[in-house]
Order: structure tokens, then C-alpha cells, then sequence
């Protein structure tokens, strides 16, 4: 008989600010940088305040007043290599990426950093990036189905000595990848995540994903999806296999009252022409879903301001409120949070500094009692 495993420590990433414009579409101050040296720094601060993961976002062209852009996978590395311990995680979009290319990028990198490389396969939604590269737009379902295909390649040429795959968008003949991802205890090949909220998303993280990513929700719509995925992975021998990450924007001020005025202040400053621009542009991607079933269809223009819903997850108040709300998600199987903040190097730290402690505090309160 298998002894139960106890419940692992929550753990915590961060959205890297490699895009301009900050994580709020709002003309509030946001004392945060796009740049290298500022990333650079903010990685060593983050190692330092109990952040484990950093997830570099993709945009290939301006949108929702993102004017510049750092490509994922150059300033993941060079984030990793400016740090010691911070995995490092690059989205990547198949249909722009060719998977045998980006399987090599990531192996290289893997080797240089120690393990400690990670990609976030997003099968997009802004579809200019795609046609403005001369590239073709797939249906939502179609995308999905190209991303899975993508997953399962990176996984096999990763993982085989004579990688073979023969699927309806990509191919393998007896591929040998050298060097191979680096041996990591507890992982077989560099992390793979992914997100989305549609019965596309939800089916393929089931399939497939070591993680997969949810918007900022509410309690109970956490609770759904992570219900909907962790059955698609038992239906398919993968019990257990899936871990769970949830977005969140964090304001976290010594009063409730004063987060309270920080959130309304974001708001009434937003940026309104790029909130409803990319508001429109992602409800009619969500809309495409064979179901009408896709992430932002029921996202008010509040919640869009931080544009992967993060506010809605609730992480704003005082410490207490805060690592209470964590515990809350982590007892639906919510397994990592992934920040958004809104002046990055003064907000980790204070992070580290007055929230982490209490969220290890009532984390081993729990264990105690059960």
C-alpha cells in the first residue's frame, strides 16, 4: 500500500516585463522596465524573495500599447545566466517556431544553464503576428491541434535516441538530438506548459502538459477547470501528471483600503483605446472556439486593463488577506502562482519580505493538523 505524498509548498513565478508598457494597460506610474539590466537585476531578486520561475512573454509585434518586445528565448537565457537557481520559462508559438529548431535552442540552453530551461507552448490568438509574417492563421481548433502535435515532438526528440513521429503537421524520421536536455531529478525533459481556458485548451493540458497555466479566476472557476483537465488526464493514463498554475495580479499594501485604491487608480487611469482594442481582439479569438467557450469571454473592461485577468484571482489587500487567499486556491490543487506587479523590484521584495513568511507559516499549519 503507497503512502500519500504531503502537499508540496506553493510555488512562485513571475511574468518578466520584456514587453514595454508594464503588466497594467494603464498611464499609472508603473516603475518597471523592459530592458535587460532591469531583468537582469529583478531575476537576482527574485531568487532571492521565493520565486522560482520566470516567464518571459511573447509579442512579435506591437499590441495593447506594447510598443518593443525582447524576444522569449534570448532573454529567458540571458535572465538565467545573470542568475543561480531561477528557472526560466520562454512562451513559444508553434506555426512561428519549427519544433526541431526550437528543441535544439532549448537543449543548448538547458546544458548552459544546469536544467534550468522551460517553454510555455501558446497556440495564440493575435492574428496579425502570424499574417503579417507571412505566416497562415489557423482556426482555434486547428491551433490546438498543431500546439499538441508541437508538445509531443519537443517531448519525443528530447526524450529519444531515434526520435520517430509522423503526425498531420509535424515529422520525426529516426532524429537523434545531441546534446540531449540535461538529467534533472524529478523531471524527464525541460518543463512544458501551456494555458488556455476552452474545451480545446483543457483537453490538450490534459494530454499533454506538465503545466498547465489558468487566467486569474475566481475560486469556483479555478475549481472547474482544474476538474475538466485532471479528467482528460486520468482518461488518458496521465493521473497526476498535470500540475496547475493560476495568474494573479498582486497589490499588496499594509491596509486593505490602500490596495483598494491602488486597483481603482489602475483602473481609472487605463488606457481605454488599447484595453478595448485588445479586448475586441480576444473575445472574437475566444468566440471562434467550436463552443463560444474561450479565455476573456466573460472578462469586463476592469479585468482586461491587466490583461490576463489577473486582478480577478484577488491577490489584493494586506499580507494576511493575501496568503489567505493563496491557501484558498491551493486547497482547490492550485500549485504555483504566477505575479504580476506593478513597480517589479520594490513589489517582489516587499512580497518576500511580508507575504511569503506568512503563506509558509499557514502552510505548515495545515500539515500539522492533517
Amino acid at each position: 500500500m503507497s503512502t500519500p505524498t504531503a502537499p508540496q509548498p506553493l510555488k512562485f513565478a513571475y511574468w518578466v516585463p520584456n514587453v514595454s508598457g508594464g503588466l497594467v494597460v494603464s498611464k499609472i506610474e508603473q516603475r518597471t522596465d523592459w530592458g535587460y539590466e532591469y531583468n537582469a537585476e529583478l531575476g537576482r531578486l527574485a531568487e532571492a524573495n521565493g520565486f522560482e520561475y520566470a516567464l518571459s512573454q511573447v509579442r512579435y509585434i506591437a499590441s495593447y500599447g506594447a510598443a518593443y518586445q525582447h524576444e522569449s528565448t534570448s532573454i529567458s537565457l540571458a535572465i538565467a545566466l545573470a542568475t543561480e537557481r531561477l528557472k526560466v520559462i520562454a512562451a513559444v508559438h508553434p506555426g512561428l517556431w519549427q519544433p526541431g529548431v526550437l528543441a535544439k535552442l532549448v537543449a543548448s540552453a538547458d546544458v548552459i544553464t544546469g536544467g534550468r530551461m522551460a517553454v510555455n507552448v501558446v497556440s495564440g490568438w493575435f492574428k496579425d503576428e502570424f499574417t503579417k509574417l507571412g505566416e497562415p492563421w489557423l482556426e482555434h481548433g486547428e491551433r490546438y491541434r498543431r500546439s499538441e502535435e508541437f508538445v509531443r515532438y519537443l517531448r519525443e526528440i528530447w526524450t529519444s535516441d531515434h526520435a520517430e513521429l509522423n503526425g498531420d503537421f509535424y515529422r520525426l524520421h529516426d532524429f537523434d538530438l545531441k546534446p540531449k536536455p540535461v538529467d534533472v531529478a524529478g523531471r524527464r525533459h525541460p518543463e512544458i506548459f501551456m494555458g488556455g481556458n476552452s474545451t480545446d485548451a483543457r483537453g490538450m493540458g490534459g494530454r499533454v502538459a506538465d503545466w498547465y497555466f489558468m487566467n486569474g479566476n475566481t475560486p469556483e472557476g479555478v475549481a472547474e477547470q482544474i476538474r475538466d483537465v485532471t479528467d482528460v488526464a486520468a482518461v488518458n493514463g496521465r493521473a497526476g501528471a498535470v500540475r496547475f498554475g493560476l495568474n494573479g495580479f498582486f497589490i499588496g499594501r499594509d491596509t486593505e483600503a490602500e490596495a483598494r485604491d491602488v486597483l481603482r487608480e489602475i483602473i481609472d487611469k487605463a488606457d481605454r483605446e488599447a484595453v478595448e482594442g485588445f479586448g475586441g481582439a480576444v473575445k472574437q479569438a475566444g468566440q471562434s472556439t467550436g463552443d463560444g467557450k474561450g479565455m476573456w469571454q466573460d472578462s469586463e473592461f476592469a479585468d482586461l486593463v491587466q490583461y490576463n485577468d489577473g486582478f480577478r484571482t484577488g491577490l489584493i489587500g494586506t499580507p494576511e488577506q493575501i496568503a489567505e487567499r493563496m491557501l484558498t486556491y491551493k486547497r482547490l490543487g492550485v500549485d504555483l502562482f504566477l505575479l504580476g506587479f506593478l513597480h517589479y523590484h520594490e513589489d517582489v521584495q516587499w512580497f518576500g519580505r511580508e507575504v511569503l513568511p506568512i503563506v509558509r507559516e499557514m502552510e505548515a499549519a495545515e500539515l500539522a493538523r492533517a
